[in-house]
């Protein structure tokens, strides 16, 4: 059974449900104070690292102020998140482009708005990087498999073997550019802590053969994200996290070079409620014990991640508590694939009926960022943003 909780205090629980009662479904509701206290929790834990949080995970204007305000560099993905970053003020010296698959003509709009630091993990954008960024400092990602203890595993397409990052600082060196350091991604929601300490002996093997035989001084290791948010499978505290990681840096290194983290998930997953209504509850026979659940959202409309039931969100309704039984949740398109959770076996109280609420816990990462823009025509889904007394729309525009 899921206990709300567990996930959501009594008294934020409250809190929610008055400000966000009059808005129609399906919406998210963000939490504002819950993603300052997250990320002052990473820089307790991690008093040494800096903060380039990932602007994909959640770029809600008030997110952005927010966390500018806390101090917080940027990992940008594209122009378009450069774009709005820049709009809001914030230094080029305090981002990141930490997309390594990237055109030539993007990597000089980075460079010509400010931006000197790039990810990269292949000789033709390393060249790009060379032509169009000159004297740019460049970090090489190597590619880490973590598919198997992280929810949402991102090896194969991104990194390079460890060779090839040598050989990509060591042509960085010739090319002009600087070559700053290493990155590697464990994998978003990784729940093994052990993959940041292979990772970092990869780390540690590149810095030390780079001095020895190329005189090539590294300065700084970019730890990606990884750290979780809550949902129904268990993970450590990130209080665990940080001290395990701590001691895999320093076996490895006499004096732990720059550390770079790029929160995205850890910083605003769990600052998120989405709210769907019930379209319809069917089943598909006259003897079947499973009922399907339709909501006003789904796959493509904010709940991307369940893509092969891979993050299993918290989810609850106004009438748990009662019996139950089991469900197959589902979205409204004209699509089979918008199929939520069938092999799960998510448990939901007999007595709902169409029009009623289900909110998913859990909700302020990687949903409307990954939204479509208008599959079957269903618009967008929107967000809004809270604290004590305010209600803003993505824009931070002040909407209650």
């Amino acid at each position: 059974m899921i206990r709300r909780e567990d996930f959501v205090p009594d008294e934020d629980w409250e809190h929610f449900r008055e400000i966000s009662k009059d808005f129609p479904t399906p919406n998210i509701f963000v939490n504002m104070t819950a993603v300052e206290k997250a990320y002052r929790q990473l820089i307790k834990t991690f008093p040494y690292a800096d903060v380039y949080y990932a602007v994909k995970a959640n770029p809600g204007i008030p997110v952005l102020k927010l966390l500018d305000k806390l101090g917080s560099n940027f990992d940008i993905a594209s122009r378009y998140e450069l774009d709005t970053v820049l709009s809001l003020g914030i230094s080029p010296e305090r981002l990141s482009y930490g997309n390594t698959i990237k055109k030539a003509v993007d990597v000089a709009y980075f460079y010509q708005k400010g931006v000197r630091m790039f990810a990269t993990d292949s000789k033709e954008d390393l060249k790009n990087i060379a032509k169009n960024a000159p004297g740019s400092r460049v970090y090489v990602r190597v590619l880490i498999e973590n598919s198997s203890t992280a929810d949402w595993p991102l090896s194969r397409k991104f990194g390079c073997h460890p060779d090839m990052a040598y050989n990509l600082l060591v042509l960085a060196k010739e090319k002009g550019l600087i070559p700053y350091g290493i990155s590697f991604h464990v994998g978003s929601q990784q729940r093994d802590i052990g993959q940041w300490n292979d990772a970092i002996a990869k780390t540690k093997y590149l810095f030390q053969s780079l001095e020895e035989e190329e005189d090539i001084k590294l300065e700084m290791i970019n730890m990606g994200g990884g750290f979780p948010a809550h949902y129904l499978q268990p993970t450590n505290e990130l209080s665990e996290y940080a001290s395990e990681i701590t001691r895999y840096l320093e076996d490895d290194f006499e004096e732990i070079p720059r550390i770079i983290l790029e929160p995205g998930r850890s910083l605003t997953g769990d600052s998120g409620i989405l709210t769907s209504e019930i379209v319809l509850i069917s089943r598909k026979n006259n003897t079947s014990l499973a009922r399907w659940v339709y909501l006003d959202c789904g796959k493509f409309n904010g709940l991307i991640e369940t893509l092969d039931e891979s993050i299993k969100y918290p989810v609850v309704t106004d009438k748990d508590g009662g019996k139950d039984g089991e469900v197959i949740l589902a979205g409204p398109t004209c699509d089979s694939a918008d199929i939520m959770y069938e092999d799960a076996k998510y448990k939901l109280p007999l007595d709902l009926k169409s029009g009623e609420k289900i909110y998913w816990l859990s909700t302020g990462a990687y949903t409307s960022s990954y939204a479509s823009v208008g599959f079957n025509g269903f618009p967008p889904i929107k967000t809004y943003y809270y604290d004590e007394q305010n209600v803003y729309d993505d824009k931070d525009n002040k909407v209650k």
